[in-house]
Parts: structure tokens; sequence; C-alpha cells
């Protein structure tokens, strides 16, 4: 999946948990998606529920967190550790993981930095910059030049 639609994205994860329930085989994203699932169990009845989300809006301004969105940066990240793109992101989040003591919240870290930098390629008109991104790993891995 290298550039799905909203409702490809979704149908992928409900389809991942649909294919776990039945015991069937999943590929090797699904097992990664599966992962991200486990760790989200407060996620777990919305992919069960096809018929009830696959159209559902989640409006930040009235404070509901789209999991959908949560769980395809989780995938995103995990993309990025696996062939460490950009450069030097798999050291980071081990720097992450060591600061925060824990992988998941290490993740979560990460999410932050990758939503700056989405949102200032957005605000700029410009392509993401990895070293935005990057640059901000480190400031929460305390590993700045100021922290």
């Amino acid at each position: 999946m290298f550039n799905p639609s909203r409702d490809q994205a979704r149908q992928f994860l409900f389809d991942t948990w649909a294919k776990h329930k039945q015991q069937a085989a999943l590929t090797d994203l699904e097992r990664i998606a599966f992962a991200v699932l486990t760790r989200h169990p407060e996620y777990q009845p919305i992919v069960d529920a096809p018929e009830r989300y696959r159209d559902k809006d989640y409006l930040p301004e009235f404070g509901e967190t789209n999991p959908f969105l949560h769980m395809s940066m989780h995938l995103a990240i995990e993309e990025q550790l696996s062939i460490d793109q950009p450069t030097g992101v798999r050291a980071l989040y081990r720097a992450l993981c060591e600061h925060s003591g824990d992988e998941h919240r290490a993740q979560h870290e990460m999410m932050d930095c990758l939503a700056e930098m989405i949102w200032q390629a957005q605000r700029s008109g410009t392509g993401p910059d990895g070293a935005l991104y990057l640059a901000c790993m480190r400031r929460k891995a305390g590993l700045d030049e100021a922290g």
C-alpha cells in the first residue's frame, strides 16, 4: 500500500482484524498492523465494527482522535524504522526508547514529531522536511544542544 485512500486504509485495518479473528494467515504488513492493534485495545471494537465506523469522521474540534489516522501513523513509523528513512531515524528511536523507557511511548513521541513535520509542510506548501522531523526527535530524546 503506497498511497491508499482513506477507505482503502480503513478497509486494510478492518480486514486484518477480521483475518485475525478467523485465525487466517496474515501477510507481513498485516502482522505489523495486528501488532499495532494489540497495543491499542481501545481501537479493537472499532475495527470489529466496519459497518459502523467505515465512514465515520473524527473531528479534532470536538476532541476526537482519529483511530485510523493514529494506527496509520504507527504503520508509517514502523516502515521508517525498518528502512531507516529518514537516515538516522532508527538510532533516534532507540534513544527515545531509552529516554522514555517504553517502545510504544517512544513511537507516540515520534508521532508528535511526524505530525509537526506534516503540519509545517502543509503550512509552508513544501514537501516534508526530514531534518525538522529528526531535530524534533532529538529534542524529545534530550539529545539537542540545549537539552
